[in-house]
C-alpha cells in the first residue's frame, strides 16, 4: 500500500474516523486501533514480512526488560548482545547474504579458483532497515540507562510498527515518540489542518516533481553510453530532484499523517540542496538516519575527538555504513566513500560546523559567494548520486567520463518520452524557487494564503502529477 496510491487514500480516512470518532475513549483503545492499521498496512506488501516484525518487536520488548532488570553485568551485556545479534543477523541475511557470498566468490576467482556460491534468494522485507534500527537505538539507550523499558507492550509495539513511519522512516527515537505514545491525544484541528497542508506537499514531491524527473532520469541512466554529454548532466540532475521529492515526499506525507492522529515524528529533511557545504547538506539530508548514525557510531567511536588520525577514520566509518544501510551494492559504497571524500578537508580545516546558520542573501559580494558554495555544492552531490543511481560501479565511471568528454551534439536527448523537456525544466525551476521562498519554514504551505496556497498545489498535482502507474518510493528498497 504505497501513500500515492488509491488503496491508501481510502485506508486513511476510515483509519481516522475510527480513531477519533470509535477508538477515542482511551489511550489503550487508540493505540490499539493504530497497531491493528499498522499490522494490516504492512500485511499488505507481503504478510509473511508481519511476522518478522513481531518476532523483531517481541525480542526487543523482552531483552529490554531483561537488560533493565538485570543487577549482574554479565547479565545485561548478554541480553544486550542477544538483541543486537539477533537483529542484525536478521538484516544480514536477508538484505547482505548473497552480496556477500557473490563478492567472495568473485574475490576468490581472482585466485584462479571457481567457487560456485550458495545464494539465497530471499526476498527483502519491506522497511526491514527503518524497523531495525528503530529497535537497536531503543535497546542501546537502556543498556545505557538513558531510558527506562517500556513495560506496556502495546506502546512499544506502536513505537516500532507505527505506519506512517514503518516503511521509510524516519528513524524514530524512544525518547522522542514513547511519551507520546504513552498518553491520551486529543483532536487539535490545527494540527490536523498543518497535517493535511505538508501531506498535499509531500504528495506534489512525489507525483509532479520526483515522479516527472524519474522519466527522465530513468531514460538518460538506462542509455547512457548512447547519450551526449550535455543530456547526461542533466541527467544527474534530474535523478537528485527525483529522489529528493521521492524521500522527502515520503517523509512530508509521514509526518502529515501522523499529524492528523495527534503525534509528531521527527523532521528528515530541511531543504538539503540550499547547503553551503556537504556537512551542512548532512545535517539537512535524511536526518533521522545522519543523527542515528551521529549518536550511535560517530560519538561512541571518539567522534571529533582525540587524534586527527582517528577523526579521519570516524567520518569514513560513518559514511561507508551509511553507505552500506542503503543496500548490498558497491555503488553505495562508492558513494559514502566519495561523501566521506568531500566531508574530510571541512574535517582537517575545523569548518565542517561554519555553516549552521539561516542563509539570507543580499546585493553583495558575499552573497555571490554562497551562491556560489551552494551550487558547488550541489553539483558535488549529483557527481556522487552517479554512483547511487548505477547499476555498477563501472556503469557510474563510464557515465561520468561521458559526462566529461564535453559532447553536446544534438542538444538534450530525450528517447520517447510523453512529456516535453521543457516542461519538466519549468516544474523543477518553479519547485526550486518555492523551496527558497520556504526555507524557513517546514514546508511551504504555511504563512498568508494557506488556503490558496492549498489550491493552487492540489491543482497543481491533478495538472502535472504522475497517474498513468503508481509508482513505489526509492527508499522503499532499502
Amino acid at each position: 500500500m504505497f501513500f500515492n496510491s488509491l488503496s491508501f487514500a481510502l485506508f486513511l480516512p476510515i483509519v481516522f474516523c475510527l480513531y477519533w470518532f470509535v477508538f477515542n475513549t482511551s489511550k489503550k483503545a487508540q493505540n490499539t486501533l493504530l497497531i491493528l492499521a499498522s499490522y494490516y498496512f504492512y500485511s499488505c506488501w507481503d504478510w509473511r514480512f508481519l511476522l518478522l516484525l513481531l518476532f523483531s518487536t517481541f525480542l526487543d520488548y523482552f531483552t529490554a526488560i531483561k537488560i533493565e532488570n538485570s543487577a549482574n553485568p554479565g547479565m545485561r551485556k548478554f541480553w544486550f548482545w542477544l538483541s543486537v545479534g539477533i537483529n542484525l543477523g536478521f538484516l544480514g541475511v536477508f538484505k547482505y547474504y548473497d552480496f556477500f557470498a557473490v563478492s567472495f566468490a568473485g574475490f576468490i576467482h581472482g585466485f584462479g579458483f571457481n567457487v560456485s556460491p550458495v545464494l539465497l534468494n530471499l526476498i527483502l522485507p519491506v522497511g526491514i532497515s527503518f524497523y531495525t534500527f528503530h529497535g537497536l537505538s531503543y535497546i542501546i539507550d537502556i543498556y545505557n540507562n538513558k531510558i527506562k523499558a517500556e513495560h506496556n507492550f502495546i506502546d512499544y509495539a506502536l513505537f516500532v510498527s507505527y505506519f506512517p513511519l514503518l516503511v521509510a522512516g524516519p528513524i524514530e527515537r524512544a525518547t522522542h515518540l514513547l511519551p507520546q505514545v504513552k498518553v491520551k491525544r486529543s483532536f487539535n484541528y490545527n494540527q490536523a489542518k498543518e497535517g493535511i497542508y505538508q501531506i498535499v506537499w509531500g504528495l506534489f514531491k512525489k507525483v509532479v516533481i520526483a515522479d516527472t524527473c524519474a522519466m527522465y532520469a530513468n531514460a538518460i541512466f538506462d542509455n547512457y553510453e548512447s547519450m551526449n554529454s550535455l543530456s547526461l548532466f542533466l541527467g544527474a540532475i534530474y535523478f537528485a530532484f527525483q529522489i529528493y521529492g521521492d524521500f522527502s515526499g515520503y517523509s512530508d506525507i509521514a509526518l502529515g499523517t501522523s499529524k492528523l492522529f495527534g503525534l509528531d515524528l521527527l523532521r528528515n529533511f530541511n531543504y538539503p540542496y540550499f547547503s553551503r557545504d556537504i556537512a551542512e547538506f548532512w545535517r539537512r539530508w535524511h536526518i533521522s538516519l545522519s543523527s542515528w548514525f551521529r549518536d550511535y557510531v560517530y560519538i561512541p567511536l571518539g567522534g571529533s575527538k582525540g587524534s586527527k588520525f582517528k577523526q579521519i577514520r570516524n567520518v569514513f566509518v560513518i559514511f561507508l555504513l551509511s553507505g552500506f544501510w542503503h543496500g548490498a551494492n558497491w555503488t553505495f559504497i562508492a558513494w559514502g566513500f566519495i561523501n566521506a571524500l568531500y566531508f574530510l578537508p571541512l574535517l582537517l580545516l575545523n569548518k565542517n560546523r561554519s555553516n549552521m546558520d539561516t542563509i539570507h542573501l543580499k546585493r553583495d559580494f558575499n552573497s555571490l559567494k554562497v551562491i556560489a558554495s551552494i551550487l558547488s555544492t550541489f553539483l558535488l552531490t549529483c557527481l556522487a548520486w552517479v554512483f547511487f543511481r548505477s547499476k555498477t560501479i563501472s556503469d557510474a565511471l563510464k557515465y561520468i567520463k561521458n559526462v566529461f568528454a564535453f559532447k553536446f551534439d544534438g542538444g538534450f536527448e530525450y528517447l520517447t518520452i510523453d512529456r516535453y523537456s521543457s516542461e519538466v525544466l519549468f516544474l523543477v525551476s518553479v519547485f526550486i524557487i518555492i523551496e527558497w521562498n520556504s526555507r524557513e519554514s517546514i514546508h511551504p504551505i504555511t504563512g498568508n494564503f494557506k488556503n490558496l496556497k492549498l489550491l493552487l498545489i492540489i491543482l497543481s498535482i491533478f495538472l502535472f502529477g504522475v497517474f498513468s502507474q503508481v509508482s513505489e518510493f526509492i527508499y522503499f528498497q532499502f
